[in-house]
């Protein structure tokens, strides 16, 4: 009787957890904390896939305790928006760009997003899971922001156009290019010779069909999910950055969870960010072939003629002398030298 009674637990179990991950778990009471959690990216993305399934788990390991609100694809306003949000307690958790909105308010955030830094996944994420992200963690605790120890992944970004491949750094000469609100990303494509706008990615498709700017750059991931693919002829795969969204919370909120549910919530949350990782990565490579399938032309680039553009350009010793020493110490024990 014990052993049949085990296994029909575990089959119960089972099934709530399978139920869980694809909608919230029913629970007698209100959650005795509820926090909503705003992203910039479209609501299919593996950003908000993993994080509603964080929010399912979260609700079952804390039994209905603590619910996590999910408001995709800027539903709460641009990235500024929600990190003045964030940052005033009407928005609890924000997944933030360090290379983006966040570096505005501390700009050694954007270290992370050095122009042709991290050659591949295996040399980032122990850059980004050892000192580099423990150094970058201690900046934004500084904020007066929570922010929790693993990293989500956006992936390396390409250049997609309108106009012309990227094949060379010459190709670059005065391509009106959207990139994201960030002095790190201006100087960039300022340094390969481009014409860079400054935009929210809330504004990056029209500003692409009524030929504002002539090309963007994201991971495949976005640019399936936001169907740039529809304003866009060519993606020059240039690998040129690579970004991430740290999981923030405003302090406040965090300091009313005791700590059991602390702990709770950093599991589960880092938990899937690990998932989210493997499942990005994955997908920018399957995206490939399907955006090439509704008309994206891909060409691969050499990045070694766009690396020493940056550096006769005085890119990399610029950002060297406005991080520091001590940071950019850090970022070359990953990456090697760069400047």
């Amino acid at each position: 009787m014990g052993k049949t009674f085990t296994r029909r637990r575990v089959a119960v179990l089972g099934a709530a957890a399978t139920i869980g991950v694809g909608s919230p778990l029913r629970y007698a009471k209100a959650a005795e904390f509820s926090f909503k959690w705003g992203t910039n990216v479209p609501d299919s993305h593996p950003l908000n896939v993993h994080g509603r399934k964080a929010a399912a788990a979260l609700m079952e390991a804390t039994n209905g305790r603590v619910e996590l609100r999910m408001f995709p694809n800027n539903q709460l306003g641009g990235d500024a928006d929600m990190f003045s949000q964030l940052r005033s307690g009407a928005l609890e958790c924000f997944s933030l760009s360090g290379v983006n909105v966040l570096s505005t308010m501390l700009p050694a955030a954007a270290i992370s997003g050095v122009g042709f830094a991290f050659k591949d996944y295996p040399t980032l994420w122990k850059a980004m899971d050892g000192k580099l992200g423990e150094w970058l963690r201690a900046q934004i605790a500084r904020t007066g922001l929570v922010v929790q120890e693993k990293i989500w992944d956006n992936g390396f970004r390409q250049v997609t156009t309108s106009t012309r491949p990227i094949l060379k750094p010459e190709d670059f000469n005065g391509l009106k290019i959207r990139v994201p609100v960030s002095a790190l990303w201006t100087s960039l494509f300022q340094g390969l010779g481009a014409s860079p706008t400054s935009l929210n990615f809330a504004e990056v498709y029209s500003a692409l069909q009524t030929k504002v700017v002539d090309g963007q750059e994201n991971p495949p991931a976005i640019i399936s999910a936001a169907k740039l693919f529809e304003v866009q002829k060519h993606c020059s795969l240039t690998n040129h950055m690579w970004d991430g969204w740290w999981f923030l919370m405003n302090r406040r909120a965090w300091g009313q969870l005791p700590p059991d549910l602390q702990r709770t919530f950093s599991t589960v949350i880092d938990a899937a960010a690990m998932a989210q990782r493997e499942d990005v990565a994955r997908q920018n490579e399957a995206l490939k072939a399907d955006l090439a399938a509704k008309g994206l032309i891909f060409n691969d680039v050499d990045p070694a003629p766009f690396r020493a553009t940056l550096s006769k350009a005085g890119f990399y010793q610029t950002w060297k002398q406005k991080f520091g020493p001590e940071a950019w110490g850090i970022l070359e024990e990953s990456t090697g030298p760069l400047a």
